[in-house]
């Protein structure tokens, strides 16, 4: 498919029109950030892993029942996905706990909880996207309660599908973050990516840290990582 002008471009990709008003390349970076764009740098290789990882998530999912953006990568780095509105919320699904949580909460990291739990943030750099409930995402208008009702199950189905599919890899799905969108007849459909950038893996026998972590925490061995985790999905 023909990329056309940019669209748009964030911290980690490139957004392409194409021929198609209803489907566009989405071109994935090496570009990494942490603290809301305050600490920047670059992961060699990042893109590749996030794009393949992403699209072999999502197609996994999709066999499962969870709608998503993905329509057909393209090579390495850039794939066609459904043009979506996106909701302005990210999903936090959270099994264990680690970051934010185990800091506003004071409580150590590494705790497994007995039901997985789930938080929404308004998607807002400039007010660092603060932590939202339903009720007040109902009310600034950023999604209906149906809309809320289904992103919940669907972001639930993610949790109980990769959480299985990644223990079968000798990885612990910590916690990760979703984003939704709409297409253009208004359907919900899981958006974004699903990668080392987006979610907490652990090695489940010695809780080694295979994602973006490395980077936000000054650990060294990020892009070793992300080389990882890429060999546990896909063998190589």
């Amino acid at each position: 498919m023909e990329k056309r002008e940019q669209l748009y471009e964030g911290k980690a990709k490139r957004v392409y029109a194409t021929k198609d008003e209803n489907s566009v390349i989405v071109s994935y970076k090496d570009d990494a950030t942490a603290f809301d764009g305050t600490k920047k740098g670059t992961i060699v290789g990042k893109g590749v892993v996030n794009n393949k990882m992403s699209n072999f998530l999502m197609q996994i999912l999709e066999k499962q029942g969870v709608k998503t953006h993905y329509i057909e990568e393209l090579n390495d780095r850039e794939t066609v996905v459904k043009k979506v509105e996106i909701v302005p919320l990210e999903v936090i699904i959270r099994n264990i706990s680690a970051g934010s949580f185990a800091r506003n909460y004071g409580v150590e990291e590494g705790i497994v909880f007995d039901k997985p739990t789930i938080e929404f943030s308004y998607k807002n750099d400039d007010l660092h996207d603060p932590l939202i409930n339903s009720y007040h995402a109902i009310a600034l208008k950023l999604a209906t309660k149906e809309e809320i009702e289904q992103i919940k199950a669907m972001a639930f189905k993610v949790n109980d599908v990769l959480k299985d599919y990644f223990l079968g890899l000798g990885v612990k799905l910590v916690d990760f973050k979703l984003e939704f969108g709409r297409t253009a007849d208004g359907e919900i459909v899981l958006a974004d990516e699903i990668s080392p950038d987006t979610c907490r893996f652990w090695d489940k026998d010695t809780n080694e840290k295979l994602d973006k972590d490395r980077f936000r925490r000054d650990m060294g061995g990020v892009e070793d990582a992300y080389k990882e985790m890429m060999k546990r999905v896909f063998g190589e």
